[in-house]
C-alpha cells in the first residue's frame, strides 16, 4: 500500500510501502550487484538500510529500503518515480526469481546456498541504468570503471529528491538519455573513458527507447536484442540482464577473473571461459546463481605477479 506524505512538494512528499516477501529476505545481499564500488552515487548501504536513487519511467525518485523482519521491508520513497519505484520493489528484491530446479552439487555452492537462502536475483527492469556502468566496466579494471561512474554522475547528474535531513550526502539521480548523448568528448576523457566505451554510451542513449523495450522480452529474446547493439556483446548483455532483467542463467563470458574463480573454486584450478562453461552446464537455467553463490562463497584467486594497474586514458 502506498501512503502519500503530508508534504506537498512532490521531491519532498513521502510515499511508504511495507512488503513481505514469502521467504528469508537477504536485502544488502540481493541488491549488492546493483553498486558500483563502494563510493557509487546511485546507491548507499548502512544499518540495515539500503538508499537507492534512480531514474523511473515517471521520472527521478531516491527509495530507502529497511529491513523490519527476517522476511519484510519497509520502503520510503521521494520523487516524481515515487509510485513506480515502490510498485517495482517486490521485483527488485526477487519476487520474480524462483529457485526450484537448482541444486547445488559442489560444496562451496551447497554452503553459500545455505548461508544466503535470502538472495534472489534482481529485477530492476531499467535497462539504461544498467547498461551505462556496465559499458564502462568493459575492459577496465573496477577501480577505473567506478571512478569514471561517479565522475559523470557528479557532473552530470542531479540531486537526489528527499528531504535533506534524511538523505544520505552526495546521491545523485543518473542522467537522462538525452543527457547522455550531450557529453562532451573531454568529459570523457576526463572521467578516463576511452573513445569506444563512450560511443557505446552515446549510441544506446539514442535507441533507449528501444533498450527498455527488452525488459518485456523473454531472456533468451532481450539478451539477443541487446547484442544487436554495436558495442554490446555477450559480456556487456550477461551484466545487464543480471541487474535489469533477472535472468538467473546469465554467465558474463568474457569477463577478466570469473572463469578462473569458478575454475578455482570447482576443480581448484584457473580454467578459460570454455572450461567455465562447461563446469556450469549442470546448473544450466541456474548458471548465474551458481556463479554468485561462488562469488558469496569466499573463495579466491590465488594471484600471480603484479596486479594489472589500468591504462589512464586521461593521458592519451
Amino acid at each position: 500500500m502506498t501512503v502519500p506524505g503530508t508534504r506537498t512538494s512532490a521531491r519532498t512528499r513521502t510515499r511508504s510501502r511495507t512488503w513481505r516477501a514469502e521467504r528469508e529476505l537477504d536485502l544488502a545481499t540481493t541488491l549488492g550487484p546493483m553498486r558500483r564500488g563502494s563510493g557509487d552515487p546511485t546507491m548507499r548501504v548502512a544499518r540495515g538500510e539500503v538508499w537507492r536513487a534512480t531514474r523511473t519511467p515517471e521520472g527521478p525518485a531516491t527509495v530507502r529500503i529497511a529491513s523490519i523482519s527476517p522476511c519484510a521491508v519497509r520502503a520510503s520513497a521521494w520523487g516524481p518515480g515515487a509510485a513506480w519505484a515502490l510498485h517495482a520493489l517486490p521485483a527488485l528484491l526477487g519476487a520474480h526469481d524462483e529457485a526450484c530446479g537448482f541444486t547445488p552439487r559442489h560444496p562451496c555452492i551447497r554452503e553459500a546456498w545455505r548461508r544466503h537462502r535470502g538472495w534472489r536475483v534482481p529485477r530492476s527492469g531499467q535497462v539504461m541504468e544498467a547498461l551505462v556502468p556496465a559499458v564502462l566496466e568493459q575492459k577496465v579494471t573496477g577501480r577505473e570503471a567506478w571512478g569514471a561512474w561517479r565522475h559523470l554522475l557528479r557532473r552530470y547528474g542531479e540531486p537526489a529528491p528527499g528531504p535533506a535531513a534524511l538523505l544520505p550526502p552526495g546521491m545523485r539521480i543518473p542522467p537522462a538519455p538525452e543527457v547522455w548523448r550531450r557529453v562532451p568528448s573531454w568529459e570523457w576523457h576526463r572521467a578516463g573513458v576511452d573513445s569506444s566505451r563512450s560511443r557505446t554510451v552515446v549510441t544506446a542513449a539514442g535507441a533507449a527507447g528501444r533498450l527498455e523495450a527488452v525488459s518485456d522480452l523473454p531472456h533468451d529474446v532481450a539478451g539477443a536484442r541487446l547484442r544487436t547493439l554495436p558495442g554490446i556483446g555477450a559480456w556487456t548483455a550477461a551484466e545487464v540482464a543480471q541487474r535489469a532483467l533477472g535472468d538467473p542463467d546469465a554467465v558474463s563470458v568474457g569477463d577478466y577473473h570469473l572463469s578462473s574463480l569458478v575454475g578455482t573454486a570447482l576443480v581448484g584450478e584457473r580454467v578459460d571461459d570454455d572450461a567455465m562453461l562447461e563446469l556450469l552446464e549442470p546448473y544450466r537455467g541456474h548458471r548465474y546463481r551458481a556463479v554468485r553463490m561462488i562469488e558469496l562463497s569466499g573463495v579466491r584467486i590465488e594471484r600471480h605477479g603484479p596486479r594489472y594497474a589500468g591504462r589512464d586514458y586521461r593521458a592519451l
